[in-house]
C-alpha cells in the first residue's frame, strides 16, 4: 500500500478510523479524497488509530463532490459507440464516476456501522475496498487525462447514492444491496467491455478493466462473508434473506447475463438472486 505524500492531504491526522472515513466522504476535492482514504487506511493497517473517537462527527447524507460532472437522469447520459475517442472518453468517464461513489460506499458502511462493534476484521475488509476504490478511480482519471478529457467533462449518472441513503439504517440490507447487487454487477458486465477494449486496441482501457475486475471478486466476496457471517449469527437462511432485503430496497430488476461462475466464487451463488431477475419475476 503506497503512502500518501504530504502535499496530497496536508499534514492530515485522522481522530479515529471513523473520523477518517467520515472526513474522506466529506472531502468534495477529490485528490484530497483519495489521499485521506489511503491516509486512513495505512493507520488502520498499522493499527494506530481506534475505530472510534469522541471527536468523530456524523456521516453526511451525501458525500463531497466537486461542481462538475452535472449529475442527471440514467437516460440523458449520452451513449457513444467505443470504437471512437469520444467513445473511450465517455466509458471511462461514467466508469470513474462508479468509482468514486463505490470509494464513499464503502467508507460509509464503516463509518455508519462502527457503532454496532463488527470484528475488526469487518473493518479490514472494507479498508480494503476502500483503499481499492481510491485506486481504481485514480487510474481511470488518468487515462481521461491521457485521453484528453478529464473527471467532470461529461454529464454522470445521479443516483448511485441511493442505495447508501436506503440501506443507511440497516447493515444487512446495506450489506446485501451494494456489494451484493452493485458491485456484483460488474462482475456481469466487465468482462465484456475488457473484451471490446482490447477489440479497438484500447490496451490502456483494457488493463485498468482487468485490475478492476480482479478486485471486484474480493469485494463481492468480502460482502458475502459478512452477508453470511450475520445470517449465521441469527440463525437465518442467507438466500432467502437476502431476497426479502433486496425486495423491500432495490428498485428495479436484476438483469442477466449474469457470470454465474465469478459470482459462486465470491460465495454468491444462484439460489440467491436467480429468483429476483427480470426473467423470473415476469416469466
Amino acid at each position: 500500500m503506497d503512502a500518501a505524500s504530504p502535499a496530497d492531504a496536508g499534514d492530515y491526522r485522522p481522530a479515529s478510523l471513523r473520523g477518517g472515513c467520515i472526513d474522506a466522504i466529506a472531502a468534495s476535492d477529490l485528490d484530497r479524497k483519495t489521499a485521506i482514504v489511503r491516509i486512513v487506511a495505512r493507520r488502520w493497517f498499522d493499527r494506530t488509530i481506534s475505530v472510534m473517537s469522541p471527536m468523530d462527527g456524523t456521516p453526511p447524507d451525501s458525500p463531497g463532490r466537486p461542481a462538475r460532472p452535472e449529475l442527471v437522469e440514467p437516460r440523458h447520459v449520452p451513449r457513444r459507440s467505443l470504437h471512437t475517442d469520444k467513445g473511450r472518453v465517455a466509458l471511462a468517464h461514467a466508469l470513474a464516476h462508479i468509482e468514486l461513489n463505490a470509494i464513499d460506499l464503502a467508507l460509509d458502511i464503516v463509518a455508519r456501522f462502527a457503532a454496532e462493534r463488527p470484528p475488526a476484521s469487518f473493518f479490514d475488509g472494507w479498508m480494503q475496498v476502500a483503499f481499492e476504490e481510491a485506486k481504481h478511480f485514480t487510474l481511470l482519471r488518468n487515462r481521461l487525462r491521457a485521453l484528453g478529457a478529464d473527471y467532470g467533462d461529461l454529464p454522470a449518472h445521479g443516483g448511485l447514492w441511493e442505495a447508501a441513503h436506503q440501506t443507511r439504517n440497516d447493515l444487512h440490507a446495506r450489506l446485501a444491496v451494494v456489494p451484493l447487487i452493485l458491485e456484483a454487477r460488474g462482475l456481469d458486465v466487465t468482462p465484456s467491455l475488457l473484451e471490446k477494449m482490447e477489440e479497438t486496441g484500447d490496451t490502456e482501457t483494457a488493463a485498468i478493466l482487468r485490475v478492476i475486475y480482479e478486485d471486484e471478486k474480493k469485494h463481492v466476496a468480502i460482502g458475502a462473508k459478512w452477508f453470511r457471517f450475520y445470517c449465521a449469527r441469527d440463525r437465518i437462511n442467507p438466500a432467502q434473506r437476502f431476497q426479502e432485503l433486496v425486495r423491500a430496497n432495490f428498485r428495479g430488476d436484476l438483469k442477466p447475463p449474469f457470470n454465474d461462475r465469478a459470482r459462486a466464487a465470491a460465495g454468491l451463488t444462484p439460489l440467491f438472486y436467480r429468483a429476483l431477475s427480470a426473467s423470473s419475476r415476469h416469466g
